[in-house]
């Protein structure tokens, strides 16, 4: 019942966005095109609800998976589904690197190039849409790579890791951040507040919030019980990132994954 109620919310949210005619827009998948209808509308407000959402968490994860990076410089390091810029412009204050962003929703990119331009930033950070399952760079062309919330979103995750791979030079660092489902004492609270509080907060702010708030708990719940964290890990090795590691953050709500592209 809760997949069939998620399909027709899917539909209705494809039907109000359909007039984006981005050539990103023509190659995406079902289950991309659910992902950023979902998001479009909350761009100018994604940064300020996600933290409030999140009890402060977000910004906390986001700064944990960029102390992984250990970029220098001068290196480029490429930001995967960028959103609001959020990411990128940590990554540029820690290290002062240049930095890629790419996102397959033109509106999230709008909103995190006002950010980039009112933090002074433009000139080390450039943006542009794209899919993570095909991504319009050469082998190599990166020293690092940043992901968050991504793998929900994709058909094929391992073959998505593949194409991240791909892009990042031998020695580079690959890191991800995405929302978990803890474990044992902090398990109910998290689905008391995943299957009451947040679809009520969220519609409380607007009726796109309550959309995401209705969406994320079994968005999450679904696809950590299907991919567990060694299958994840496994589709890192067999993408070619070694060493992987990670840690759960706040009582197992969110996860970090990193590792280095193999030579």
């Amino acid at each position: 019942m809760n997949g069939g109620r998620l399909g027709r919310r899917r539909n209705l949210l494809l039907e109000r966005h359909s007039g984006n005619n981005s050539p990103v827009t023509e190659s995406l998948t079902e289950r991309n095109r659910a992902a950023r209808a979902l998001f479009a509308p909350l761009g100018e407000t994604y940064d300020r609800y996600a933290r409030l959402l999140s009890f402060g968490q977000d910004p906390r994860w986001r700064s944990f998976l960029v102390e992984r990076i250990e970029a220098a410089p001068a290196d480029t390091v490429l930001d995967v589904a960028c959103g609001t810029a959020a990411v990128s412009l940590e990554l540029v204050r820690r290290y002062g690197c240049r930095v890629v962003g790419i996102d397959q929703s033109a509106e999230m990119i709008g909103a995190g190039r006002a950010r980039i331009e009112a933090a002074g930033c433009a000139d080390r950070i450039e943006l542009q849409e794209g899919r993570a399952e095909a991504l319009p760079f050469d082998d190599a062309s990166f020293d690092a790579l940043t992901f968050t919330y991504l793998l929900r979103y994709v058909d094929d995750p391992g073959q998505t890791m593949k194409e991240l791979a791909r892009v990042v030079r031998p020695g580079g660092r690959v890191a991800m951040l995405d929302f978990f489902v803890p474990e044992r004492l902090a398990r109910p609270a998290w689905e008391l507040y995943v299957r009451v509080g947040l679809p009520v907060v969220g519609r409380a702010i607007s009726p796109g919030w309550g959309e995401v708030g209705d969406f994320l708990g079994p968005s999450i719940r679904g696809f950590w019980a299907t991919h567990s964290v060694e299958d994840v890990v496994r589709a890192w090795n067999e993408a070619g990132i070694v060493g992987v590691r990670g840690r759960r953050l706040s009582l197992g709500g969110g996860i970090v994954l990193w590792g280095t592209r193999d030579a």
